[in-house]
This record gives structure tokens, sequence and C-alpha cells, in this order.
């Protein structure tokens, strides 16, 4: 198995044969790899190692987030894709917002921005049906006891909680959380959630419908909301169910490569591997000056569709055929010049809506991780709260973070994502998988909202048109082109580990260029499974920018 002789930072991809799980904190990825060895699927393994997630990682996971999964290999055919992603409740009207007092934009933070429905329980219990092996009840054990015993603060925590402070602080329940005393906890504190540990158990012992969904939790987490002004019901819980989808996919560089349909911005990652299929990449040295331009330029053309039209396809009619056509990637190309940028915020859409309704660029805080088994099963898996630590509250007794992810609803009526009762907000999370022949050979993607796409864009041109192993994929410099993080500018953040001659060409190309710190966390936290056709052996890869590891047997 021969690999690019590029940089090595001393972390080299994991082999192994019967299994593997990736994640960005290690005792995550221990569980999944943990629950491969009792004999668990790769979908017993993805949902253990994200009940760990919620409890280790709770600033970009947890049970008051969504969830998308795409599946392949062993017992399924072909790809299958798995929206748990709750839709807005049935009082969240415009006008609801209007009575409260909200003019302009629906708060960001507290109990105003938890308006959907939490889905990633209720995804674990679709795919754990359909394809777990392991009682529901052991995938808790390992979260449960974290929860109860306390787990140390990893570093990324640590930054977090010290960068959130001033908000946690507003609500006496999550502050006494994630500080000790007065005090935010700091890397390699204990962290501990007993209130977090008896809802996990009640999802244990009654079940994601039982207890989540139907039960006592869906009551007290709704209660508790209403108080402080969200339109969440405990009917709206009731009413919700994980859907099964039909992925989209194009074809690069003769594999098929799949996404999840809209409204996650899964479209964008599919057009600008269009865009890229008509270069010659033998021809551009990876990390030269033509790379990064291309590559962003191919951004900004995917992003100017993506803001004019996703929304749940529900209520809006997408032109996701002509979109994802390669005769519109080959005129939209054409856009492309090699010597001069794009000014990405005067980028036309190819296909207009019709309307001029304000366009406002997704921002989020992710965990992406997936898992393998000994049968071919690949899932490729990806869940968040929106912001970190999503709403910025606790629920009541719950030890839940509700997700802030209705906050992007718009209150324009225009808007394709105007705010509608029972309604899908434009999704960021995105998990990525590439077939060959019909088997999955990659599952892969990223934290990071506008991130997601080009971090994907990354990692899948370096593994295929340069020849990477997927940890070096991973480690090697990235970039990032857009608004995220509360950024209002449309900037292109390149690492400082970039080639200090290859960040001048750009700027005079006129690329918007600002340098962040080598190994930024805001570039991304990148995972993933490679099979091995000709060995069978995966192989993964984690980012150190996280707190990760990829674990197999």
């Amino acid at each position: 198995m021969a690999h690019h002789a590029g940089t090595r930072t001393g972390r080299p991809p994991i082999l192994a044969a019967r299994g593997m799980v990736t994640s960005p904190h290690y005792l995550a990825s221990e569980a999944g790899n943990a629950a491969l060895r009792r004999g668990g699927s790769a979908v017993d393994a993805a949902i253990a190692t994200n009940t760990v997630l919620a409890v280790a990682y709770p600033h970009m996971s947890g049970l008051g987030g969504d969830c998308f999964m795409l599946l392949a290999g062993g017992p399924v055919d072909g790809v299958e894709a798995l929206e748990a992603n709750g839709p807005s409740a049935a009082a969240a009207t415009r006008d609801f917002y209007a009575q409260a007092g909200v003019t302009g934009a629906i708060p960001m933070r507290g109990a105003l921005a938890a308006l959907t429905v939490p889905g990633a329980v209720d995804g674990w219990r679709e795919a754990h049906e359909r394809y777990g092996r392991l009682p529901w009840v052991d995938l808790f054990e390992d979260a449960i006891l974290l929860a109860e015993n306390g787990v140390a603060v990893s570093r990324s925590l640590a930054d977090w909680i010290a960068a959130d402070w001033s908000l946690l602080r507003q609500d006496d329940r999550i502050a006494e959380v994630f500080a000790a005393g007065e005090t935010p906890l700091r890397e390699g504190d204990l962290l501990r959630q007993p209130a977090l540990a008896t809802t996990l158990r009640g999802i244990a012992e009654g079940g994601a419908r039982g207890y989540f969904y139907e039960g006592e939790f869906a009551q007290a987490f709704a209660s508790a909301l209403a108080q402080q002004g969200s339109p969440l019901t405990a009917d709206d819980f009731a009413q919700y169910r994980a859907q099964w989808v039909e992925p989209i996919s194009t074809a690069y560089r003769g594999k098929q490569v799949y996404q999840l349909p809209p409204a996650t911005q899964g479209i964008a990652a599919l057009q600008i591997l269009n865009l890229l299929e008509g270069f010659d990449f033998s021809r551009i040295p990876e990390g030269g000056a033509d790379y990064y331009h291309v590559i962003v330029e191919a951004v900004k053309l995917a992003f100017a569709d993506r803001d004019e039209w996703l929304s749940d396809p529900a209520f809006v009619d997408i032109p996701l055929e002509k979109l994802l056509s390669q005769e519109y990637a080959d005129e939209r190309r054409q856009l492309i010049d090699r010597a001069v940028a794009m000014d990405g915020t005067a980028v036309e859409p190819g296909v207009r809506r019709g309307d001029e309704a304000e366009r406002t660029a997704p921002t989020g805080d992710t965990v992406y991780f997936a898992a393998a088994d000994a049968d071919g099963l690949m899932v490729s898996i990806i869940q968040s709260p929106y912001h970190d630590f999503g709403s910025g509250i606790i629920a009541g007794e719950t030890g839940v973070i509700p997700q802030n992810r209705g906050s992007f609803f718009s209150l324009d009526g225009t808007h394709p994502n105007a705010l509608e009762p029972g309604k899908k907000t434009f999704h960021t999370i995105i998990p990525a998988m590439v077939l060959e022949d019909g088997e999955p050979v990659l599952a892969y993607g990223t934290m990071g909202g506008e991130g997601q796409p080009q971090t994907q864009a990354a990692v899948l041109t370096r593994i295929l048109d340069y020849g990477f192993d997927v940890q070096q994929a991973i480690e090697a410099p990235r970039w990032l082109y857009g608004r995220t993080w509360g950024v209002s500018a449309s900037d292109l953040k390149l690492e400082a580990r970039i080639d200090p001659e290859v960040v001048r060409e750009l700027t005079l190309r006129g690329q918007p260029v600002t340098i962040v710190p080598a190994w930024d966390g805001a570039l991304g936290h990148a995972a993933a499974i490679r099979r091995h056709r000709d060995t069978g052996l995966y192989e993964g890869g984690a980012d150190p920018r996280g707190d990760g590891q990829a674990v197999g047997h």
C-alpha cells in the first residue's frame, strides 16, 4: 500500500482488519471500538461513540441536537441516508416571534433559539432497529459512567468554555456544570454531569420513543423551556420521526461521492467536486497557489447557489437536477479565472429563485465521526447542537443543552429559509461517503459550518488526486473561505503553515487573505476511514486540531 511521501507529524494512519472508529475525542473512539469488539455492528459503534461525545464533547455534540448518517457496505444495498433533523415547533410562527417582541432575527441563544425538536436520539433508534446487533441498553454504558463519575476536560472543551464563559455564566444550570465555583473548568479538570447521566439512563432503559420523545423527558424538557419562552411542546416531540431519504451523488475521478440531500449543504460539496472535475490536478501542484485558488473559486460559485436555494425541500422546489448536472458545472466553471479572484460577496447564483431576500451564511459547531465493521458496513455520521454549546442553556433538570439550530430560520417571509411551523431549517452538517464499483471505500467529514464542504474537498483531492494517506490528508494545511464563528467578513483564512510565497501569490490574485495559527481548530476537526479493496484493511485518521484518534482492531 503506497503512500504519498509528504510531511508526517508522527501520527500514522491506523490500519486494522476487523473494524475501525474515528472521532474527535479519544474516549468516544474507544467506546465505539469496544462495541465492535463485543460483536456490535458499525451502527452500534457509531451510537456508542456519539453517546460518549455527548458527555465528553458537549460544546459540539449532545442529546439536544440533530444528526445525519450515510451507510454503505455489508448488509446495505447501495447507499442509505438517514435524516435525524427535527422540525420547528407547531407554534413556531413568525407571528409568535413578533408577539414575543422579536424583530429582525431570531435570537441566537436562549430559549427563543430552542425552537426545533432534537433529532439525533431518534436517528440512533432508527439506525439501530435496522442494523444494530448489540442490545440498545449496552450502547449507553460508557456514557453513563463518564457522566456520573466525571470525564477529564479536553483541550478543545477547555478553550471553548473559556471563550463562551460570558454566555455560559448567564444560565445558572449550565454555569454550574462547566465551572468550579466561579472559575471556568480548565483542561484536566473533572467534568461531572449527574443530571445528564439520569437522562442517558432513561433513554437506555426506557427507549428513544418511550422515554425521550413520548415520555417524561419530553414533558420535562418542553415544560422547562416554555417557562423561558420556547415554543416547543411535548407534542412536537411525540410527532417527530427520523427519516430514511434518498442520498444525492456525483462522480469524481471515476468514483461516486454521496451526500445528504437538502436541507443540508451536501449539494454545495458535490457542486465543488463537479467544478473541480474539469481541472487536471496532475498539472496543479498540491499546496501551491493554483491548488488553493482553483478550489476557493469553486467554493464561491457553489456557495452562491447554496445560499440562493437551500431550505426544506417540502417548502421550496429546489432544482437539484439542474444544479448537480455536469452541463451546469461546465457552464459555471468558465467563470473561474486562474489569475484573478472573484469577489465572493458579489457572485451571482447560476439559477435564481426569483426574489431578493438577504442571504445569510451559516455557522456552527459539530462532531464528525465514522465507524466500520468486519462485514464491510461503513457509517459516516455527523452530529451537532449548531453553535458551540447550542442555545447556551440547560433545559431544567434534564442535563441536556437544547440546540439553537432553529435560530438560522429567517423571519423574512420571502426568504427560502423563512420560518414556518413544522419546517426543517438549512443544515450545515454533512457526512460524506465514496463508493467505487458499488463498494464503500471512504467515509469522511469534518465539523465547521461553512468549512465543511471546503475541508471535504481538501481531504478528498489530497487522497484521490495526490495519493495522500488519510492522516496526511487530514493534517495537510487548510483554508477556510467565508463567514463563520461570528465573523461578518468573507475572507480567506490560511493556516500559518502554508508557504509564504503561496500566500503572497494568492494575495496578488485578489484573494482576501488572512493568516490564522497553525493547527487552528476553527478550520475544522476532520476524520476519515478508508477501505482498501485489495487487502480489505481499514485505514483511519483523526485530526490533531481536535482531541480524537482513530482506533481499530
